[in-house]
Parts: C-alpha cells; sequence; structure tokens
C-alpha cells in the first residue's frame, strides 16, 4: 500500500502506543513501558533520557497535524519522570538532563507555559553550574561521579538548549555559554575531516575514545545548525562535512551502523535523523548540500520501511535490515518513529 510519509509517521505513533504503551489506565502508570514484550523487572529501571525522545517523539505528531492527542500525551511522560524520579528533575547524567531541558523548552513551546520554560532554563543552569569544569580544557562532564570525563552528548544538548533558550530569553548567558562549550567541542572532539569523537578523558588520561556513534554527529549538527541561526554562518558548512563525513563511515545501506550492546544503541540514529533533517531544512531545499543530506535520510528510512517493518507488524528492532525478533526495547521503536516523523517534516 503506497502511503504518504506524514502517513507512515502516524502509524507508527500508533504502534507506539499499541506495543509500548500502558496496560493499566491509571493515573500514575507508566505512560511508556521499557521493552516489548513487557517483563516483570523491567519496571524497576527509569530511563530518563528514553523518555526525553519519547517526549520530543509525541511532540513531532503534535507539530506535523496540531494533534492534541499527542501533546497530552508528552505532557503526561514529563510528569511521569518527575515523579518517578522523586519528584526532581535533576539526576547524575548531565547528558540525560540536556536531553529533558531540549524536551521541556518545546513543551513550552507547544503548551505556552512558563513552567515548562522553567524547568529547561533550571536544566541548562544545572548542567553549567555543576557539569562544566577545567578539566580536558573545558566542556560539561558526562555524570557527577566522573566530572574529569567530558563527552559529545552533555556538550551538544548544552548548546542546543541554551542557544534555543537565548532566542527565546535574548539572555546573553545562554549564548555565551552555548558558544563556549561549542567551541570546546569542535576543538577537541572533530575530526579534521569532520568526524565527531564521542569522549575525551574517561579514564582521566587524556584520551580519546574510539567509540564511533550517530548521535554525536547528529548533535554537533544540530549544534551548528542552532548556533547558524543566531548568526554563527559559518557553522552551516561545518555541519555538512559532518554528515558527510558520517555518512560515509557509518552507513550500511543508507542506515547509521552503530556498534554497541544495551538498549541505548537503537535510539542513537533517532537523534542523528531528528538534527539532520533540522540541518536540511535550515539550509533550504535545492542545494547540492542539503539534497544530499535529504537523499541520505530517505534512503535509510526506506531500508526501514522495506526491510524491519511488516505491513501488519509496525515494531522495529535495532537493526532496520531485517525485522524485529525477540523482545524490542522501546528506545529502537522510538528511534523509527523520530525518523519516520523526519522524513513526514522533510515532504511537508
Amino acid at each position: 500500500m503506497d502511503q504518504t510519509w506524514p502517513q507512515r509517521a502516524e502509524r507508527l505513533q500508533e504502534s507506539l502506543s499499541r506495543y509500548f504503551g500502558p496496560r493499566l489506565r491509571l493515573p500514575w502508570a507508566r505512560p511508556l513501558r521499557n521493552w516489548h514484550p513487557a517483563a516483570v523487572t523491567d519496571f524497576k529501571s527509569l530511563n530518563y533520557w528514553w523518555l526525553a525522545h519519547a517526549i520530543e517523539a509525541r511532540l513531532d505528531a503534535c507539530e506535523r497535524d496540531g494533534s492534541r492527542r499527542r501533546l497530552e500525551q508528552a505532557e503526561r511522560i514529563f510528569r511521569y519522570v518527575v515523579w518517578r524520579n522523586g519528584r526532581s528533575l535533576f539526576n547524575d547524567y548531565f547528558d540525560d538532563m540536556g536531553w529533558m531541558g531540549i524536551a521541556a523548552l518545546r513543551l513550552a513551546d507547544l503548551t505556552g507555559s512558563d513552567r515548562y520554560r522553567q524547568a529547561a532554563a533550571a536544566l541548562w543552569h544545572h548542567l553549567r553550574d555543576h557539569g562544566w569544569n577545567d578539566a580536558a580544557g573545558g566542556g560539561i562532564a558526562w555524570r557527577k561521579q566522573q566530572l574529569h570525563y567530558k563527552n559529545t552528548p552533555s556538550n551538544g544538548t548544552f548548546v542546543i538548549l541554551g542557544t534555543r533558550l537565548y532566542r527565546r530569553t535574548g539572555q546573553a548567558e545562554y549564548l555565551d555559554w552555548s558558544a563556549r562549550a561549542f567551541d570546546w567541542l569542535d576543538a577537541t572532539l572533530r575530526r579534521p575531516d569532520g568526524f565527531i569523537e564521542d569522549g575525551i578523558n574517561r579514564k582521566d588520561d587524556g584520551q580519546i575514545d574510539d567509540w564511533k556513534f550517530s548521535y554525536n554527529q547528529g548533535l554537533y549538527i544540530g549544534a551548528c545548525a542552532e548556533l547558524a541561526a543566531v548568526g554563527r554562518t559559518e557553522l552551516t558548512a561545518r555541519a555538512f562535512a559532518t554528515e558527510r563525513a558520517a555518512f560515509t563511515e557509518l552507513a550500511v545501506d543508507g542506515v547509521p551502523d552503530d556498534r554497541g550492546d544495551g538498549g541505548d544503541v537503537p535510539l542513537f540514529k533517532g537523534v542523528w535523523y531528528r538534527y539532520a533533517a533540522r540541518l536540511a531544512l535550515s539550509a533550504g531545499a535545492g542545494t547540492d548540500d542539503s539534497e544530499r543530506v535529504r537523499a541520505h535520510l530517505f534512503a535509510g528510512c526506506d531500508t526501514l520501511w522495506a526491510r524491519a517493518l511488516h505491513e501488519d507488524d509496525l515494531l522495529a528492532g535495532p537493526d532496520w535490515h531485517k525485522q524485529a525478533t525477540g523482545r524490542v526495547p522501546l528506545s529502537a521503536q522510538l528511534a523509527a518513529v523520530i525518523a519516520t516523523e523526519a522524513c513526514a517534516r522533510l515532504t511537508s
């Protein structure tokens, strides 16, 4: 059956509810389960950063069609995270809090509620005040128990959130610190060809980890796009160079091929899709660079829909080259939703 990308996106939103939605219709029930099929032990853990992306995925649908239901789903996820996290926004991982801050600011934009804007600002200030130090030359740490270790996820989210807060408030501190973090990231973890490394100084030895993940590329691209929107237009070319290097190094049949164990890794592709699409849209259609990025994104999503998703069983596993088997993490389904929503935006 031929479908448009918006139609595909809506079907995947429904599948997210079908496979991972709550079985109990109670106010305190988990809004999205960690795995399908679920096990009793799954409920012990709060995947804080997965749920930040779940909020954004629901907001993608709200922006696409104005759905009040999707907005309410996003708000419910946010409330659940705060409640489940001991009625607190904060945890030990600075990248987690950066993701949640980005989601909270989008909630503020779509609801008009200052409560979410205050949450986003509080998270950004928490990253700055508790995460920044001079180890490895500067930057935001990965977590509170390892303040010497700096990585792309913590700094990329800090830049994106801070630059967006600057655009909404005009307060210079947001832009000043975001630019400072970006310049550290650009100088420290960007290879000459544009590829973005994961982190430095994990063992307090000044070494860069040889880990190749698509979400690092997406975050750098997103940071460039945000800063370009407030005047640093030279960063657009650097973002396109990173996209080109990353696609060359990571893509298999158009799909970023992240390697690694655990439930987090499948979500990395979703981050790549979100911010690569942001770059293509901000640069405008018609340029060679933007058309190349669009072609890359559609190629990967075409693989997802041709190989991984069965017509009557829209459950996406970690590998987009084949249908899911065994238990599937929420992170994998979120990546498929985010990627398909990105393609829907590119065709709107």
